[in-house]
């Protein structure tokens, strides 16, 4: 076991944790005032729920021993066998508890990334369920598909270095089915969109997302070593170039670069190299960010053509974005950065790679999209997804949490009695 490697991983972990923090504000400055703390709340409660169902059960389903290439068992359940040694099988150079809680912040950000779709319309009590339900029967096994010894995508071939399908393409997948089940918003118009309340906010979050994406791909090499460095370098000039590709879109077509495009390109390059940070060079990298902020500048744009209400552009950002990097390992990945990884079709490889890379969006798409289009089929039948609509048009904040996000003035009771002192003599 490696002390180095362990307080890399555990720093790393810690980086992770500060994204969701980091979307929270990403996500609540682009909603409306009355809204902002209801969104930015659903962020730091899937923390919670993942943190618990993490160790119960999650993580066993997850990353227990193998059954069929579908799931594990429940070997871990409750952390059980999950202590201060390593698993070889899983991360040798650490502890086991160490990759674990790396590996709950994966599971947690997740089930956040979708809470983009369905701002500022769904109740609280849906949006808990439907986020342990989706841990538990939609991450876990796909994780275990991908990640997992035995898992049938690992076998296959496919690559994926921190989580291009297991957490970008499915959340954003996810996110399309729950914001075609639960409806636009009240008043949602092609025409005249609902504006962010406040830029600043997500500027921030983006700053913070990029900032914990270090740790998120960085850390995913589970080392302190070259192919860390690798992916790392990879990570940030991929959102880099993905930033200038947005902007550049935007310039051709407005002639204006916004700072909500300048950020949301950031975001796309992240996505888009989070499966191909450890596989891929910094020339590629680059090559993965022009990419991803040029298609999902246009992507997202669908949520108009085809009339869903997708709030904040997760489908746009997270699922195209993830397919865009998935797909590109199959053309750029280098056995030269990772010997452990496969070539791509510019390094020699075949179609081999490309095909696996293929099947495994497909399936992760197709897993991801149905199981979570019958969970909030199930939840809307039982105890409802959607809020009233008089709490809507009156904000979330207050119509379910009894909170304002912005209080700019004094209550009257309180202001009473230093304004009556101050017009004392003055012909009260």
């Amino acid at each position: 076991m490696s002390s180095g490697d362990t307080a890399y991983l555990l720093v790393s972990a810690a980086l992770v944790m500060l994204m969701i923090p980091g979307l929270a504000f990403f996500y609540s400055g682009m909603v409306r005032a009355k809204n902002v703390l209801a969104t930015a709340l659903q962020s730091f409660f899937a923390l919670g729920i993942v943190s618990v169902l993490w160790v119960l059960i999650a993580y066993s389903l997850a990353f227990g021993t193998d059954i069929h290439g579908l799931i594990g068992g429940l070997d871990f359940a409750g952390f059980n066998g999950v202590g201060e040694s390593p698993n070889m099988a899983l991360a040798p150079t650490v502890p086991h508890l160490a990759f674990a809680v790396f590996q709950l912040f994966f599971a947690a950000i997740t089930p956040a990334l979708i809470t983009g779709a369905f701002a500022e319309r769904m109740k609280f009590s849906a949006f808990a369920t439907f986020t342990g339900l989706w841990l538990v029967l939609v991450y876990a096994p796909l994780a275990h598909w991908v990640w997992a010894p035995g898992g049938w995508i690992r076998n296959l071939g496919a690559l994926d270095f921190a989580g291009g399908t297991v957490v970008h393409v499915s959340a954003g997948i996810a996110a399309l089915a729950a914001a075609l089940v639960i409806g636009r918003r009240s008043g949602w118009s092609k025409k005249t969109p609902t504006m962010p309340h406040n830029l600043p906010f997500t500027m921030l979050g983006a700053g913070l997302l990029w900032f914990g994406w270090f740790g998120f791909n960085a850390g995913s090499a589970l080392a302190a070593n070259g192919l860390a460095a690798n992916a790392f370098v990879t990570t940030n000039v991929s959102a880099g170039a993905a930033m200038l590709g947005w902007a550049f879109v935007e310039w051709l077509r407005h002639r204006r670069v916004t700072s909500l495009g300048a950020v949301s390109g950031a975001v796309a390059g992240l996505v888009a190299i989070t499966p191909a940070a450890g596989f891929v060079s910094p020339l590629a990298a680059i090559i993965i960010g022009l990419a991803a902020g040029v298609i999902c500048s246009f992507a997202v744009g669908m949520k108009l053509r085809f009339g869903f209400d997708d709030t904040l552009d997760v489908v746009g950002v997270h699922a195209v974005g993830g397919i865009v990097g998935a797909l590109s390992i199959g053309f750029l990945a280098s056995t030269t950065v990772n010997p452990a990884g496969a070539n791509g079709l510019l390094h020699g490889g075949g179609l081999t790679l490309l095909g696996h890379q293929i099947i495994a969006v497909v399936a992760a798409a197709a897993f991801a999209f149905a199981a979570s289009w019958i969970l909030l089929k199930l939840i809307d039948l039982t105890i409802g997804l959607r809020v009233r609509p008089d709490q809507e048009v009156m904000g979330l904040d207050m119509g379910l949490h009894e909170e304002y996000g912005y209080v700019f003035a004094e209550p009257a009771d309180e202001a009473e009695p230093a304004a009556s002192k101050n017009n004392k003599g003055k012909g009260e």
